[in-house]
């Protein structure tokens, strides 16, 4: 019993020392498990998904070159991204950028740990620098179509480093950085923790999954090199017909499964919102798989599969930056919206902007992606079902919510990357094309880039 007691006492006066030591931060397996598989996903939706998608919709003899492109800047990119992309992206900088502590990924161990949305929850970060990493690659990949059919393998791989090093990766800081909830107990601290935040960021924009730093970024890049690369030979006289609508309609179911990853992964926890994106990442695909089909079956006499498969990607683009701050019944009204507006901004719009975007990246990531990043301003309101803005210093989601406010915050973010985005590709094109041409000769173009490109061919009759 002496012996009892005196342990007692020990421990009592151990207690205090006991408290100073914080216990190590150890993440909930459920929040990594379901962040591993969500990062897998994303990176099928890149190969084979977005390959396929973009293959299936040149002509045949370019199948391969589309299929290299992207396979290969996702190799690429990747690198990149533990070089040097993480660390400039996801650490502590300006409002622009961060730095270069983590070159190589230093001192990011499997005992490190990332902020989450929650106060006190943590994943491992070697998982969030793969999650992200996957984002980066993908966004690069989306590229590809704009242009697809005509430009050097070379310039494709020389353009997508330098516009990632200046373009995604501050936009990706801009939009999403900051230092997480937990140093956050009351307004002081709100205060200091959000001035070291990206600049989007500190303004309150919205972007759940990416419509500013993934869709619009890619598009307005792709868009720039649409009009630089000039157009294909022969366009608006010869047949540029879609080689296999069976390979884009797998690519863009795909992209569909994939995008669960993408949109329901980036609550970076297993909980009630990822579930939310999830649901609403479904509804919203299909409402716009739906509203594309039927608004050209009016337009045009018959459904088209192709319609159908343009439709499913535009709904994944305008959910994107919403998913996880809106309900789902404006998950569906966004949905229905994002097919029929897409569909005029393949159609309509090409026209007006007179570019030839081979495989209309502007018109369903750029057009689907500036809609939900709007829409996020309007239907992230309580009043219409959404979650609002959380208050880190009550706890508790914000009473105060102004929908014209916020979508005036959501259009600065998307001008500004827009701006940012067209500025820095502008400059990366005109750079390639001084130093090694953009554009593949004619005779190799006539081809086709998978013979005179890669000296191999998608198919073998």
């Amino acid at each position: 019993m002496d012996r009892l007691i005196a342990f007692l006492l020990l421990l009592a006066a151990s207690a205090p020392a006991l408290a100073d030591a914080a216990p190590p931060l150890l993440p909930n397996k459920g929040d990594t498990a379901w962040l591993i598989v969500a990062t897998a996903m994303v990176i099928l939706m890149s190969i084979p998904g977005l390959a396929m998608f973009y293959g299936g919709l040149v002509r045949a003899k370019n199948m391969l070159s589309v299929l290299m492109q992207v396979f290969i800047v996702f190799a690429m990119i990747s690198i990149l991204w533990v070089v040097y992309g993480y660390s400039l992206a996801f650490n502590e900088g300006s409002a622009f950028f961060g730095n270069l502590d983590k070159l190589f990924l230093k001192g990011v161990t499997p005992d490190s740990v990332a902020a989450t949305f929650s106060k006190g929850v943590f994943v491992p970060e070697l998982i969030y620098v793969a999650f992200q990493g996957a984002f980066a690659a993908i966004t690069c990949g989306l590229i590809v179509g704009a242009f697809a059919e005509r430009i050097k393998f070379s310039a494709v791989l020389a353009f997508m480093a330098l516009w990632f090093t200046f373009s995604y990766v501050p936009i990706a800081h801009m939009v999403w950085f900051w230092t997480g909830p937990d140093a956050i107990t009351g307004a002081e601290t709100l205060a200091s923790e959000t001035a070291k935040a990206g600049w989007l960021f500190q303004k309150g924009a919205l972007d759940f999954a990416g419509g500013t730093v993934v869709h619009i970024n890619a598009a307005v890049a792709g868009l720039v090199g649409a009009y630089l690369v000039g157009r294909r030979v022969g366009y608006g006289r010869e047949s540029m017909a879609p080689h296999s609508l069976t390979t884009t309609m797998i690519g863009a179911s795909l992209l569909w499964f994939g995008w669960f990853g993408f949109n329901a992964g980036s609550a970076l926890e297993a909980n009630g919102t990822a579930a939310l994106a999830f649901l609403n990442t479904w509804v919203a695909t299909a409402a716009a798989t739906l509203s594309w089909m039927l608004a050209e079956w009016m337009l045009k006499g018959k459904p088209s599969m192709l319609g159908a498969a343009s439709g499913a990607v535009a709904g994944l683009v305008a959910i994107t930056p919403a998913c996880g701050f809106v309900g789902v019944g404006g998950a569906l009204v966004i949905g229905l919206a994002a097919g029929a507006l897409c569909l005029w901004g393949v159609n309509g719009l090409k026209r007006l902007l007179g570019a030839d975007d081979s495989l209309d990246v502007f018109g369903v990531h750029g057009v689907g992606g500036i809609l939900g990043a709007l829409l996020t301003g309007v239907f992230a309101a309580p009043s219409l079902g959404g979650s609002g803005i959380f208050d880190y210093v009550a706890n508790k989601p914000s009473p105060d919510y102004s929908i014209v406010d916020q979508v005036i915050v959501q259009a600065t973010g998307v001008g500004m990357t827009v701006v940012w985005s067209a500025v820095v590709a502008f400059v990366a094109f005109k750079l390639v094309d001084v130093l090694i041409g953009l554009r593949v000769p004619e005779e190799e173009e006539r081809e086709g880039l998978d013979i005179t490109s890669h000296g191999e061919s998608a198919y073998h009759h």
